[in-house]
């Protein structure tokens, strides 16, 4: 059992879920989220116009469908994984585990309260945004609104974050581990699937103001930008893991997914998954790896949705390689990084 700190206190973020399947849980989860600025990031009136008066009233009933197709006993996938990595990193650690969601419950300030409350002499917190690469709509939004949080509530501890982690050598080796079971079947192609974002945020993230999306090589070329640019760390992962494998280039592709409109990165995986099957790759494997958690975004757009264009397309086999959840590479992965942080070692914390 790993020793961090007799004061220090952990806490594991993802995303979050509805509390329920119910359309108003789903409704009030999506207003939540879609509301955020750094999720829909136009100004606050043309955002509650856009989201509370058109996309919610719209997405709600379809969106409560689809959690319904993926609801477990437990009840939110996303929610049920996270709990059972807490419990798994937990076994491993002295210092208390906590798990916060960026929208809807269990909220950030429940995951401080009940760190303070298992641990009365906490000192100090780490923070996991459990995104392997910087987003504004994920990794910054969620590092942000817990510093808020900390902040208005006046919090006695310190509070410092994990950095993205989307080239670490131990996290690598735990998507490697996940995914090379599945190479074993016989396959054409390989779609590694990102969550999508809008140009524009790739724009607003870059601190150099003229290098992202300038060229068609960007991503390739060297530059400060690269350490909050998406895009490119979705592409370094690939070409990491790719490495890793030995896949070559012409078996992979990348494509992105989610969009909400136009202007997303492209290519787009619905797109993809219709065309793959005209280029002759029939028989495919896809994983998502800008989630270390299976959701509503794997299980039911790719697994489900996805696989069913793809067929309809003319593939013939379509293989979902999950997320890693709670593997024992990737809990090991966790807890390798606490070790790292009690021996003195920062080269992972942004504080």
């Amino acid at each position: 059992m790993i020793n961090t700190s007799a004061k220090q206190g952990i806490i594991l973020m993802n995303l979050g879920s509805p509390d329920s399947t119910e359309v108003k849980d789903v409704r009030r989860y999506l207003m939540e989220f879609l509301m955020d600025g750094r999720v829909i990031d136009y100004p606050y009136p043309w955002r509650l116009l856009l989201v509370g008066g058109i996309i919610v009233p719209f997405r709600a009933p379809k969106s409560a469908a689809a959690y319904r197709s993926i609801w477990t006993e437990g009840g939110s996938p996303l929610i049920v994984i996270t709990q059972q990595l807490q419990e798994a990193v937990q076994q491993q650690m002295e210092a208390p585990v906590e798990i916060a969601m960026r929208y809807g419950n269990p909220s950030v300030a429940t995951a401080y309260n009940n760190l303070m409350k298992r641990l009365p002499s906490l000192e100090e917190v780490i923070a996991v945004p459990l995104y392997p690469h910087f987003a504004m709509s994920s990794y910054e939004t969620a590092v942000e609104h817990a510093k808020t949080i900390h902040k208005k509530g006046k919090y006695p501890f310190s509070l410092s974050f994990i950095k993205p982690f989307y080239n670490e050598p131990n996290y690598l080796q735990a998507m490697e581990e996940s995914i090379i079971p599945y190479l074993q079947q016989d396959y054409d192609h390989i779609l590694f699937s990102y969550h999508g974002v809008p140009q524009r945020h790739i724009h607003k993230s870059d601190i150099t103001g003229n290098h992202c999306l300038k060229t068609e090589n960007c991503c390739q070329t060297d530059s400060p930008a690269h350490a909050f640019c998406y895009r490119h760390q979705c592409f370094e992962t690939t070409r990491l893991l790719t490495q890793k494998l030995n896949i070559p280039e012409s078996r992979y592709s990348i494509s992105f997914q989610s969009r909400l409109g136009k202007g997303w990165l492209e290519p787009f995986t619905d797109i993809r998954l219709a065309e793959l099957p005209k280029e002759g790759k029939k028989k495919i494997a896809v994983l998502c790896p800008a989630f270390v958690s299976d959701c509503l975004e794997t299980l039911e757009e790719i697994a489900v949705e996805g696989k069913e264009t793809f067929l309809h397309a003319g593939g013939e086999s379509f293989t979902f390689i999950p997320c890693i959840n709670t593997d024992a590479a990737w809990v090991n992965t966790i807890t390798s990084w606490m070790k790292a942080y009690a021996k003195g070692e920062r080269s992972m914390i942004l504080q």
